[in-house]
């Protein structure tokens, strides 16, 4: 039998390594994130209606940039449901089906509903107060209609963001991007407004007296309005001969 003598000094010893080079500065926005944020706007603002074909060719000239990443934004936007991509054909803008707009509902509606149901459980003041202003916000842009989304849009995914799961948030906010492409936006309906802020007046009563499982009511309810005001009416039924 042979005896070895290893010596750890020198298995210890560090080898010197050249000094890296310092990074180059980051960009504040890749371009494609700031060409996915632009066709976001035109998306939502109905310059490019859902359904339509996306002309990349017209929009690469449009915006002044090659191809590649107009087509990485597209893939980005794809990612969030607003864009379907389409083989040999193309990239289209999303259209919402019935069935998508009641699966986008009624998924917000619970996923909300949870939320809201923490914030009240943990009923802490300064959460509360913030969530009070911004409903105090609300009511205020009950008139004006472009107003009242934003502030309607910043209560609910700040409700989100106290209620503190940052999965619940992501999805959230990528299901909310999708709910825009509905063309019959639930918030379009005449008297709608009003139902909404009655409906938010509701829960908002419900997370200050840290009633968790009644504001987790609300909120489910007044996505289930929500959702019965943006689907269309139903078609009259054909009149039966005399």
């Amino acid at each position: 039998m042979h005896n070895y003598e290893f010596k750890l000094d020198a298995c210890l010893t560090p080898v010197p390594t050249a000094a890296l080079p310092p990074a180059d500065p980051l960009a504040p926005r890749a371009l494609y994130q700031q060409v996915a944020e632009r066709l976001r706007e035109q998306i939502f603002n109905r310059e490019l209606e859902p359904g339509s074909w996306i002309d990349e060719l017209k929009l690469a000239q449009e915006y002044g940039i090659s191809r590649t990443p107009l087509r990485e934004a597209l893939k980005v936007l794809a990612v969030e449901g607003l864009v379907t991509m389409k083989v040999r054909r193309g990239a289209y803008v999303t259209e919402m089906s019935t069935d998508d707009v009641q699966q986008v509902y009624r998924l917000l509606g619970l996923l909300e509903a949870d939320a809201a149901a923490e914030v009240a459980e943990r009923r802490r003041a300064d959460e509360i107060a913030e969530l009070r202003a911004l409903h105090d916000k609300l009511e205020k842009q009950v008139r004006q209609r472009d107003a009242f989304f934003a502030a309607n849009e910043q209560f609910h995914l700040r409700l989100l963001a106290l209620a503190g799961n940052r999965w619940r948030s992501q999805i959230v906010g990528d299901l909310r991007k999708v709910m825009k492409l509905n063309r019959h936006h639930s918030l379009f309906r005449r008297g709608r407004i009003a139902e909404s802020l009655a409906e938010h007046r509701a829960v908002m009563q419900a997370i200050e007296a840290g009633d968790g499982a009644r504001a987790a009511q609300l909120m489910r309810e007044h996505f289930a309005n929500g959702l019965a005001a943006a689907s269309p009416a139903p078609a009259p039924a054909p009149a039966t001969p005399a």
